[in-house]
């Protein structure tokens, strides 16, 4: 551990070696240590304030059939929806309002004509009626190159596409035979390039994942040259058929492990943004807040109509089903004020290491 703290101390990377210790390590000492670590490094590369991104989650349909999610196309408990046009408008406006930079439009996977001109139409409203003040991220899956392309031109300007593991081996696991690594990396790349700020993530602690593919899911991420990261701790959902190969369920194991691999994240991405995601509070009611203190600097607070979000449960237990827009905010802000940071209201909070990128491709 001296080791490790002697070299961040000089700004020196680590090692995938000195990566595995801090997210194997068994030490009960050690992970406050990597935790403060990490937070420093937050503080000196992308600052204190903590930056919202209104979740739309505005359609739970999904031509998808990944092994680990409740939306999964073949759970035939779901009661399907999409939101109107006017419905997400609306919810983006009401964000506006309350101050929120920016909003994330998610949705289950689908591919077709018809809802690339619903989202393109969308989006052309939130930016045109918001004086284009809004920021627009989208979490929306495989799509071709001219639909990204489209949605690009029409004022989104951030793209999440989770890869869940970099190990494509796992990845055969948790997906069907129809369902593409390749493809899936070869959208995170087209994203890339049209010039989306690029988000990926990967699940942490799933059935059959070693220390090794966490690791190598770092090292994916910096070889991707990933902007943002939205990461969370896998969380069973009963009707899929993952959760009958999950075994024994650690809730506080895959809670520390979570908050370990944000950590990590920090030490070894610095500059990109990264998630304290829903999931970590799912595991504890203080998720949200020490994953902000592990190092991460965003928050996405649901938006979306309290009505919508009983059947978009793509893990069990998530939180603040109940829990009005305006209410979800309160307690927020409250909880981040309590740990002493503050909110970048009125603020996109874009990645600065996509502006490091992108300088460095200009400069070329």
């Amino acid at each position: 551990m001296q080791v490790i703290l002697d070299k961040l101390k000089n700004e020196l990377k680590l090692s995938a070696a000195e990566l595995r210790f801090l997210l194997e390590t068994e030490d009960e000492a050690v992970p406050a240590r990597i935790f403060r670590e990490a937070y420093r490094i937050k503080l000196n590369r992308v600052g204190g304030k903590v930056f919202f991104r209104g979740i739309i989650e505005f359609s739970n349909r999904c031509a998808k059939d990944c092994f680990y999610c409740g939306i999964r196309k073949s759970n035939k408990k779901v009661v399907r929806f999409r939101m109107t046009e006017d419905e997400i408008v609306n919810t983006g406006h009401w964000a506006w309002r309350n101050r929120y930079g920016s909003i994330v439009l998610q949705g289950g996977e689908i591919e077709s004509p018809e809802y690339a001109a619903f989202v393109e139409r969308v989006i052309t409203r939130l930016k045109t009626e918001t004086g284009g003040g809004l920021g627009i991220t989208l979490s929306l899956g495989e799509q071709t190159p001219e639909v990204y392309e489209r949605w690009f031109k029409a004022g989104a300007h951030r793209y999440l596409l989770r890869i869940e593991t970099s190990n494509e081996q796992l990845y055969r696991q948790l997906h069907p035979a129809d369902h593409s690594f390749r493809r899936r990396l070869e959208c995170l790349r087209t994203i890339r390039n049209i010039g989306y700020q690029t988000g990926t993530g990967v699940m942490i602690g799933l059935p059959g994942q070693t220390v090794d593919d966490m690791v190598n899911d770092l090292l994916f991420f910096e070889r991707e040259d990933i902007d943002m990261l939205g990461m969370g701790p896998y969380i069973i959902h009963r009707d899929t058929p993952l959760a009958k190969l999950a075994g024994e369920f650690d809730r506080e194991k895959q809670f520390q492990l979570g908050l370990k691999m944000i950590a990590a994240a920090r030490i070894y991405l610095r500059d990109v943004n990264i998630a304290a995601t829903t999931a970590l509070q799912a595991l504890n009611p203080e998720g949200r807040e020490l994953g902000l203190q592990a190092g991460a600097n965003i928050i996405m607070p649901n938006i979306t109509a309290v009505a919508y979000r009983p059947a978009y449960q793509l893990y069990e237990g998530k939180p603040g089903l109940n829990e009005s827009s305006g209410l979800c905010r309160d307690r927020l802000q409250n909880r981040i004020e309590n740990i002493r940071e503050t909110i970048g209201y009125d603020e996109w909070g874009d990645s600065k290491h996509f502006f490091s990128r992108t300088k460095a491709i200009r400069s070329e």
